[in-house]
């Protein structure tokens, strides 16, 4: 019998807010990121792929270091399917490590430079890599892991700035990873270690010919963040991955041009957004990365305005930081073609602040490590303020029951299931996990995102909670994000993080982390938070708990991370 309610997402309400001429599904090549790669670097060999600091690196130069590296790890006993880990800042090194091991025929897995051993061990040993690419000054925690590697290939960020940038890079490193030094010069001796530069050196640009199965065979193994229990490898085809460029380049394919375009690539390229979005999406249509190894607000503004930025892909927290910097207005922002929130929930006070000041508008969008980054985002030029906007052509969403696989009627929350080519495979080594979150209804497969959710008349989503952070209190649904919303619409109050507290009465009762303002600070009170919200909110939504800190912890792309002060609260 057919579902009603699922026939009205599949029906897809949001065709008619999508740009003239663009088809409901569009034709995804299969092909490998290698053939995309190649395509790209042959059509715009001479047009600058990447500034760094000041460096300029053509398609031709970049083509020829990958390939390079591609030859010397197939050398170095790289069968196609093993698994490379890459431990590396935003930089050149990054790019040319990734292609150069998905051309010797590889599966990337990159890992969070912030990550501390432990972290780095599990990652290591859950994917199975054999070697590592590493930046030398985050070796040290590599080594700690006591993880066997065949091999070690490092590289030094001064390699490709330019030659005045070279101690200055050095130096901000230092800054930023105080603890971290170099190793000395002769572990160069020791069996198995290599620096990236020397490789470059002595191979000439002759990579294998890897043929690939491409909608079998993973290119990427990124982790999620570890939200819930260890974090797990999203298995990402090349077919996925092609799939997340073409559709989201389709869909903007009458705002922006392939290579017209400048893209600031401050974003971690280890992390899904920066890699899928802005390093593969750039590259492959011919942009010109600006790359940043640590993001600072000057340098991000100086470089908009210096290299004539036309695309910002940026986070909630960063457009929320900018919005208050008095540099800001140093940019007129109205000139950039499209400006892109991601990987996080925009708060309605951040996007209205940030309108009101710049004159510009900022299209949300969703996507998450599970669909290589790509999802549904808000079509250009009719954003809606609160919503992450329509799905992507290919795609098709819907709101689950949470507790079972029946669609629920347009307008209410449930749980966010997304199709489409660009959903993962499922999950390295964890098949319990794979059949829970990839699910099949009606011989279809869907992504069960854990996401709570609600589509509206016109076929646009809005983000309520993660299933997990919501909270229960006497049977009633809470939704953090909700009670953050108004907590941060506070004049005095800079940030917070809300979580339920277990409690044997009521269940769960909500308690508010929050960060004022420095001038705040002493004189606003705990009951002054409550009583603004008593204001604001229903009675059982209000925080019974509210705790001043000087700061909230986040995840590596700025989400205020729960599932920390859940830990820290236990």
């Amino acid at each position: 019998m057919t579902d009603p309610n699922k026939a009205i997402y599949e029906s897809r309400p949001w065709l008619k807010f999508y740009p003239p001429g663009l088809p409901p599904d569009v034709e995804i090549p299969e092909k490998s990121v290698v053939e995309s790669f190649d395509e790209a670097t042959e059509k715009w060999k001479d047009k600058t792929a990447v500034i760094f600091y000041g460096r300029k690196i053509t398609y031709r130069e970049l083509r020829d270091q990958v390939d390079r590296v591609a030859t010397a790890l197939c050398d170095l006993g790289v069968k196609k399917g093993d698994r490379i880990a890459l431990l590396l800042l935003n930089s050149p090194q990054f790019i040319i490590a990734y292609f150069g091991a998905v051309k010797a025929g590889a599966t990337v897995t990159a890992i969070s430079p912030v990550y501390v051993s432990p972290e780095i061990k599990h990652q290591l040993e859950d994917s199975g890599a054999r070697m590592i690419i590493c930046m030398d000054i985050l070796y040290d925690n590599v080594e700690r892991t006591g993880v066997k590697l065949d091999a070690v290939i490092l590289t030094n960020i001064a390699e490709y700035l330019p030659p005045m940038k070279k101690f200055l890079g050095q130096s901000v490193l230092r800054a930023v990873y105080q603890k971290m030094a170099a190793p000395p010069a002769e572990i160069y001796e020791h069996e198995g270690f290599y620096r990236l530069q020397d490789l470059i050196k002595k191979y000439s640009p002759n990579p294998p010919k890897i043929q690939f199965n491409v909608k079998e065979d993973i290119v990427t193994l990124p982790y999620t963040g570890g939200t819930t229990g260890l974090p797990k490898g999203a298995m990402i085809t090349h077919y996925n991955m092609v799939a997340a460029r073409v559709i989201a380049e389709k869909f903007w394919s009458h705002v922006v041009q392939e290579g017209k375009e400048t893209v600031l690539a401050y974003l971690p390229f280890y992390h899904i957004y920066g890699q899928s979005v802005i390093m593969m999406g750039g590259l492959c249509q011919g942009y010109t990365l600006v790359i940043f190894t640590t993001p600072d607000l000057d340098d991000i503004l100086n470089a908009i305005e210096a290299h004539g930025a036309t695309m910002f892909y940026s986070v909630p927290s960063l457009y929320e930081y900018l919005r208050d910097y008095h540099r800001t207005d140093r940019v007129n922002w109205k000139r950039l073609k499209v400006l892109i929130s991601g990987a996080d929930a925009l708060l309605e006070d951040t996007a209205r602040g940030w309108e009101k000041r710049t004159g510009a508008k900022i299209h949300e969008g969703w996507g998450m490590t599970e669909t290589s980054s790509v999802g549904i985002v808000n079509p250009y030029g009719r954003p809606k303020l609160g919503s992450f906007g329509v799905p992507l052509p290919n795609t098709v969403a819907g709101i689950l029951d949470p507790e079972s696989d029946k669609f629920l009627p347009v307008g209410e929350i449930g749980e966010l299931a997304v199709k489409g080519p660009q959903i993962a495979k499922g999950y390295w080594n964890k098949p319990e996990e794979t059949a829970k979150m990839f699910i099949n209804i009606n011989g279809e497969r869907w992504l069960r995102t854990g996401d709570l959710a609600r589509m509206d008349e016109e076929g646009y989503f809005y983000f309520y909670d993660r299933k997990r952070d919501m909270i229960k209190y006497k049977g009633l649904a809470v939704f953090a994000r909700e009670v953050e919303e108004v907590i941060t619409s506070h004049p005095q109050v800079k940030e917070a993080g809300v979580i339920g507290v277990p409690d044997p009465e009521v269940g769960e009762k909500v308690k508010a982390i929050v960060v004022l303002e420095t001038e705040a600070r002493g004189k606003v009170s705990e009951q002054d938070i409550i009583k603004y919200c008593e204001e604001r909110l229903a009675h059982y939504k209000v925080p019974k708990i509210v705790e001043f800190r000087g700061e909230v912890p986040k995840t590596d792309v700025g989400k205020v991370s729960r599932r920390e002060l859940r830990e820290e609260e236990l």
